[in-house]
């Protein structure tokens, strides 16, 4: 019966029998038909993306206004000018601090702090408000963020700057925002304020993942808390770890946002960005083409850390 069973499921393709191989033109259906049901999401990517992607490239080889009603051409003119601005170096500069704070924080600090909580070293109900303590200003809009912040750290009267002077700290008291020295370092800081506790909660998901067997196997072997965590939880977590770094580095090569808000890339450029600048050059100079490139340098920075992404993956 057994042996009978397999040879139902053995199809035979003799001549003359219903049963054939598959042709060509069925393959080629299933085919077409596979590449119907993603021609939406490619048409969406072709008009949305990747034609505005080439279209603000192009735009970069020429000079005009948003009310020109012709474009002349220059060439690489547009990054000769961004290569010789003090400022758009200020902005990458600050761009690339932005990411390697965010990377420390988003990573590094949420990734103990996940480890932590998921230790069960703690009682429940406090780990519970701990994690919603931290995970809460990630719900908040960015703009009310930013407003709430400005209000906190105003000089003197904001209650950052009350606290200082009722711990005795008042040397340390200053305009956090209005400082060169402190201006985008406090944006950094109110940056990690609101996503550390996000980045945390992912990091608790991937941890739950590893088998808690073999964290009690590690513990009956005698391992501290630290050599469990760097020989089981970071490696069982790493997956997630890349794709977080990879986000984390994106968002701050993207920051615009928060920036605009609290200082508008000021004082003195000191806290511009790429987006602030880019935001700039099209809406208050009026110079699209410069913007343009802005937004190429931008864009191409980040297509690199993409196949940078993707050949980690694959060697992985």
């Amino acid at each position: 019966m057994a042996d009978l069973l397999v040879l139902a499921r053995v199809p035979f393709y003799t001549k003359g029998s219903t049963m054939t191989r598959p042709s060509a033109n069925r393959t080629h259906r299933a085919s077409l038909q596979g590449w119907l049901w993603v021609a939406p999401t490619l048409a969406f990517l072709v008009i949305f993306v990747y034609g505005p992607a080439l279209a603000n490239v192009r735009y970069s080889l020429f000079s005009f206004s948003a009310m020109s009603t012709s474009k002349t051409f220059v060439g690489l003119a547009n990054y000769a000018r961004l290569m010789a601005d003090p400022i758009f170096l200020q902005g990458l500069v600050n761009n690339a601090l932005y990411a390697l704070i965010s990377v420390f924080f988003q990573v590094g600090v949420a990734l103990t702090l996940a480890a932590v909580l998921e230790a069960r070293i703690f009682p429940r109900f406090a780990a519970n408000t701990f994690r919603s303590a931290l995970f809460l200003p990630s719900i908040l809009p960015v703009v009310v963020v930013g407003l709430i912040w400005q209000l906190l750290l105003a000089p003197a009267m904001g209650l950052v700057d009350q606290a200082l002077w009722e711990l005795g700290l008042g040397d340390w008291s200053r305009a956090w925002l209005g400082d060169p020295a402190t201006a985008l370092f406090t944006i950094i800081m109110v940056s990690q304020w609101q996503w550390t506790g996000y980045i945390m909660a992912l990091f608790m998901v991937a941890i739950r993942a590893i088998p808690r067997d073999l964290y009690e196997a590690m513990e009956l072997e005698g391992a501290s808390g630290p050599r469990i965590f760097w020989n089981l939880t970071v490696p069982g977590a790493r997956e997630t770890i890349l794709i977080v770094t990879i986000i984390t580095i994106l968002g701050s090569l993207k920051v615009f946002d928060i920036v605009w808000v609290m200082t508008a890339g000021g004082p003195n450029h000191s806290s511009e960005v790429l987006g602030t600048l880019m935001y700039r050059a099209a809406f208050r100079d009026d110079v699209i083409g410069y913007s343009s490139a802005i937004a190429t340098v931008i864009f191409f920075i980040a297509l690199t850390i993409g196949v940078v992404q993707i050949k980690l993956q694959k060697d992985r």
